[in-house]
């Protein structure tokens, strides 16, 4: 263990005794897995794992919780949380730093331009919709291996990796360089995959499309899967937040303006649990179509799956909602489902299974106000146009706020030469200023995160940690405990900080021919998931891998 992660550990309060000492890694039983799963909850914060647990039904969560080795401390240990930087940590065992997803979107250094996470113009989807390079269409921009990547280069590629997800971001940062993802399309509710990895889709994959599966959800009626007493300490849903279906309060249902089955309809799944049975049904035909943990004997594959549609009621209604709730509920049930299925076709005493997500989730901040808690909402728009009069006044030169994608602001350092002042004295400048305004608990320049001058807080070290010198921006913002920048137009919530409430996400490994089932309170992160993963496969850890394996687990 690292004195980096003692430093760490401190700050945050956690126990830090066994701090240096040096953990000898286990020898991985004989025999490996067949089948590695890793499943992934899209803004599943550990905190409603523990809060509903024993509403779990049997196979799902609850088998998790029971079989499986489950850390209550485990965290997406990097302060900018989005989902992009999460899935890409998850199997390469880096941070943000490293494997080079800084955001979903980010702004170019060179050109000024917003680039998203997973955008590449010489790629596009197959047999699908027109769709812009900006939807996403290769792993580009993914500066690392994953353990999927090392897999295939360790087996002379027989190992296959497959990855499906609601989001394209979700699929192409867990597949990697060398696997393949498949995307739901929001225009026709296929899933589609991309010709970087193939020039057509596979005979299984196209005869799972012309099923139609998510036409089968048109009008079909989200109602409470539990008794309503199981819902009373949750809070009823805001009407003032984006609508999740046709209704902002149970029961919620799905069609489009036109009567027909449209775009609309089909953009309305993602917002539902329907969206993550299409997903696992997708993830199914995978395992049956490509032969999923049917290697030779030493061969194991991969199969990522993320879900995706937990985020968007989490965004819309808050963590602490019925609906959030009851979606939670619904994933356990599919879960059960899917491991069940599992079963029969490999055997799960032939699988791996990895649960986590990629980041978790603050309530609304109206909901934390109300509970004094101090949750607001911060103007950064307002914020930032502030500040560039301020520097206009100090420094007599218009607009040296570049451009902001917050929490990271650029700064027009052509500008600052052109007119030969000093830039690390207008960073100063533009953090104290940012410093005052109601809301901002710290901010950190590029002249501090160059010489690594951020340590001192928590904060300070996941920011370090989330920044890149050749992609990030020259300020970043950290608001203040339960504050969100301003998100959306009617309210809801949105994750993205330092705080445990972003980081803090559930960790769950089961294998019981490899992992010792038990309740690990010991902080763990994220990143720890690949190199634990390549010692039990006995693979090379990806290239860029921070993380250490997790020897108090494995049999």
């Amino acid at each position: 263990m690292t004195l980096h992660r003692c430093l760490l550990l401190s700050l945050t309060a956690l126990a830090c005794v066994a701090s240096l000492e040096v953990h000898a890694a286990k020898p991985a039983p004989a025999g490996g897995p067949k089948l590695v799963v890793v499943l992934v909850v899209d803004g599943l914060p550990q905190e409603q794992v523990s809060r509903y647990r024993n509403q779990f039904g049997q196979g799902g969560l609850r088998r998790l919780l029971d079989e499986g080795a489950s850390f209550s401390s485990a965290h997406q240990a990097h302060g900018i949380t989005y989902t992009a930087v999460g899935h890409a940590a998850i199997l390469t065992g880096a941070y943000p730093n490293q494997h080079g997803i800084i955001a979903n979107e980010w702004i170019d250094a060179k050109t000024g331009a917003e680039v998203y996470c997973t955008d590449d113009i010489n790629h596009r989807y197959l047999n699908d919709e027109a769709r812009t390079p900006k939807d996403g269409t290769s792993p580009a921009r993914l500066r690392v291996s994953t353990l999927g990547d090392e897999m295939r280069y360790a087996s002379g590629n027989r190992a296959k990796v497959v990855a499906v997800s609601g989001k394209d971001r979700g699929a192409i940062l867990l597949a990697g360089k060398t696997g393949t993802a498949y995307m739901y399309m929001e225009k026709s509710g296929n899933f589609a995959s991309s010709d970087y990895y193939m020039k057509a889709h596979p005979a299984w994959a196209t005869e799972f499309t012309a099923t139609k599966p998510q036409d089968r959800y048109y009008a079909k009626r989200w109602q409470k899967l539990l008794a309503e007493t199981a819902y009373e300490h949750d809070e009823h849903d805001d009407p003032r937040s984006p609508r999740v279906g046709t209704d902002a309060t149970f029961p919620a249902s799905y069609s489009s303006v036109s009567g027909g089955f449209e775009p609309d309809y089909y953009q309305a799944l993602k917002k539902s649990p329907f969206l993550d049975e299409l997903t696992l049904d997708f993830a199914r035909a995978a395992v049956v179509g490509e032969n999923l943990g049917k290697n030779p004997a030493g061969v194991a594959d991969l199969l990522g799956v993320s879900l995706s549609a937990h985020d968007y009621v989490n965004h819309a209604f808050g963590p602490e909602s019925q609906l959030s709730h009851d979606h939670l509920q619904r994933v356990d049930r599919m879960l059960a489902g899917f491991f069940g299925f599992l079963d029969k076709q490999v055997g799960m005493d032939n699988v791996l299974v990895v649960f986590t997500s990629d980041h978790g989730f603050p309530n609304i901040p109206d909901f934390s106000h109300a509970r004094k808690l101090g949750g607001q909402r911060l103007d950064g728009d307002l914020m930032l146009d502030e500040l560039n009069k301020a520097l206009a006044a100090q420094f007599k030169a218009e607009k040296l706020v570049k451009k902001s994608m917050l929490p990271t602001v650029m700064l027009d350092y052509d500008l600052v030469e052109a007119r030969g002042l000093n830039r690390e004295e207008i960073e100063t400048f533009a953090a104290r200023f940012i410093l005052k305004w109601d809301g901002v608990s710290e901010v950190f320049t590029r002249s501090q995160l160059e010489r690594g001058e951020t340590s001192g807080t928590h904060a300070g070290i996941l920011m370090q940690r989330a920044w890149h010198r050749q992609l990030s921006g020259d300020l970043i913002v950290v608001q203040k405990p339960n504050w969100i920048f301003k998100y959306g137009k009617n309210g809801g919530t949105t994750h993205g900080s330092p705080y445990s409430y972003d980081t803090n996400v559930p960790l769950m490994i089961m294998g019981k021919r490899w992992i010792k089932p038990g309740y690990y309170g010991d902080y763990t992160e994220v990143v720890d998931i690949a190199p634990t993963l390549a010692h039990l496969l006995r693979v090379r850890k990806p290239s860029a891998a921070f993380g250490r394996v997790l020897t108090e687990v494995l049999r």
